[in-house]
């Protein structure tokens, strides 16, 4: 039976995988709209060779100063956004947004902490920070060493339900969502190019991975889609998509998932019978899906069960 402890931290697998080296162009910035700059993350699990460079990170650089959409992975991560930022303009970082608890959107924040940024993060961001940091970074000095790990960093602005941030040009709009992906899932939305910024509420070609709760995932996934917005960047994948067939991707793996999960706790089958069958015709369709999907069911059949 896969664990409470590895279900609960399915965001951070570090399973014994291949560890392939980063390329030169994976740490490329790439101007996905007029001042937004963004890097994909690998689809891979982190590695002492990729200083756990694995999620979509960038910035927003605005009249009066940038704000960080996502700060890289680990101390090193962030350091090289930090450098990246520096070399592309001179104004102020002003704000540095984390969009969930998962180490490999949120260490990379301490490479900032000399900005003095106001930090930008879910309500319950930081009570998943007290639950899960010390873990998640012990698991990162582990692979990386501790001068690269960085250290858990506490939101200065929780949002509760929407907040705004002016860089005097344009406006960024945060939403707090219920629980899906995880308990504190963070969107936001740039008024000047209209783009959505989903966190791992959207991920594209890597597994969606469940640390929160299945239904929320699908009735968040939906607000999403009623958003107005036409194009996205999300948490893991290209680093601007059209939102409405990545969503579909993405609601069609959880409804499988889902569907077949009850269709299993129906059939009175076992967790461990379930892993083994629930979803599997989505394997083709996904990165890493023999790393999680076997925990997702997992969560599903906890969730589900009790309906």
């Amino acid at each position: 039976m896969i664990s409470r402890r590895a279900a609960l931290f399915g965001g951070f697998c570090l399973c014994c995988l291949p560890r392939p080296a980063v390329s030169a162009e994976a740490f490329a910035m790439a101007e996905v709209g007029p001042g937004i700059f963004m890097r994909r993350g690998a689809n891979v699990e982190a590695t002492p060779d990729n200083d756990d460079a694995i999620a979509n990170i960038g910035f927003i650089v605005g009249r009066d100063g940038v704000l960080v959409t996502e700060s890289g992975g680990s101390l090193a991560d962030g350091q090289w956004l930090r450098a990246e930022i520096v070399k592309l303009t001179d104004r102020p970082i002003r704000h540095v947004v984390i969009t969930h608890v998962h180490p490999d959107h949120c260490f990379g924040a301490a490479a900032f902490l000399a900005d003095a940024p106001n930090v930008i993060g879910h309500a319950r961001l930081r009570g998943a920070l007290d639950a899960r940091g010390d873990y998640y970074r012990q698991r990162l000095v582990d692979i990386l060493g501790a001068d690269k790990a960085g250290t858990v960093v506490y939101p200065t602005q929780e949002v509760r339900d929407g907040a705004e941030i002016d860089l005097g040009d344009r406006t960024l709009r945060f939403t707090a969502h219920a629980t899906a992906h995880t308990a504190c899932d963070l969107s936001m939305t740039d008024s000047a190019s209209g783009l959505l910024f989903t966190g791992d509420l959207l991920s594209v070609g890597r597994i969606p991975s469940i640390d929160g709760n299945l239904n929320g995932w699908l009735a968040e996934a939906d607000k999403l889609g009623a958003s107005g917005a036409t194009r996205a960047v999300p948490g893991h994948g290209p680093v601007v998509v059209d939102l409405a067939p990545a969503l579909d991707a993405l609601t069609r793996y959880l409804t499988v998932l889902r569907d077949e999960t009850r269709e299993a706790i129906a059939a009175d089958r076992s967790i461990e019978k379930a892993v083994a069958t629930v979803a599997q015709s989505e394997r083709d369709r996904w990165d890493l899906f023999d790393s999680y999907n076997g925990r997702n069911v997992t969560e599903a059949y906890r969730e589900l069960e009790w309906e």
